[in-house]
């Protein structure tokens, strides 16, 4: 079997050390042993251990950015913008659990010129979000007694909090996780009408294949 190229072998052993020891408590060299690789393999990649966890936490903004950007640009209304944007966020994990949560642990190890950077892309998502509902609430597709902002930040904790319970072997699949929160995000921003629009019934759970019954929750 061919070996992972030098970087990627470097990025997966940190994402492992970083999460269960902490950005500080880990040293260059550590990382090294972990990953079979070397000194001048690690400096090849990354000028220092700040770029390091700076690659690893904008590999995923980078990829939801995108996503979003392309939902924005591939769909005509706010509800398909919106119904795509958050199954493309919560289909993230997948992909970038790891990433997430060490985001989360050692966003704030970042040195300014990285966290400027960082910053910069997160504000584009929010701005993002922010647009496709003042949009849907604009044309009539979105209740109108919702905020802006509230409505915005409440999808973005609500997905967000994933990383803290989502498991790959767990009850439920990514893609059934981000079918019902999908489903629960449209049935309270559309208004009634809306939800009545035969292109939008495939927002809904009842338009999809029924989950199985469980007795305890999905995330188990």
């Amino acid at each position: 079997m061919k070996k992972k190229p030098t970087k990627e072998r470097i990025i997966e052993a940190a994402l492992l050390l970083f999460e269960e020891s902490g950005f500080h408590a880990v040293t260059v060299d550590r990382i090294v042993k972990e990953s079979g690789t070397s000194k001048g393999g690690f400096y090849h990649n990354f000028k220092s251990k700040d770029e390091l966890l700076y690659t690893v936490h904008d590999s995923f903004i980078t990829y939801i950015l995108d996503k979003a950007e392309d939902a924005y640009n591939r769909y005509s209304t706010p509800a398909e913008r919106l119904y795509e944007t958050v199954k493309s966020f919560v289909m993230m994990f997948e992909m970038y659990r790891p990433h997430v949560t060490v985001f989360y642990q050692e966003s704030l190890y970042l040195s300014e010129e990285y966290y400027g950077t960082m910053k910069k892309k997160r504000d584009r998502y929010k701005q993002m979000m922010f647009r496709v509902v003042a949009e849907g609430i604009e044309c009539g597709e979105f209740r109108k007694e919702i905020p802006v902002p509230i409505t915005s930040m409440a999808i973005f904790g609500m997905t967000n909090w994933t990383y803290k319970w989502y498991k790959e072997n767990g009850r439920y699949s990514i893609e059934e996780i981000a079918n019902i929160y999908a489903d629960l995000i449209m049935s309270a921003v559309l208004t009634r009408e809306a939800c009545m629009k035969p292109e939008y019934k495939r927002f809904f759970l009842s338009d999809k294949q029924e989950f199985k019954e469980v007795t305890s929750y999905g995330y188990d």
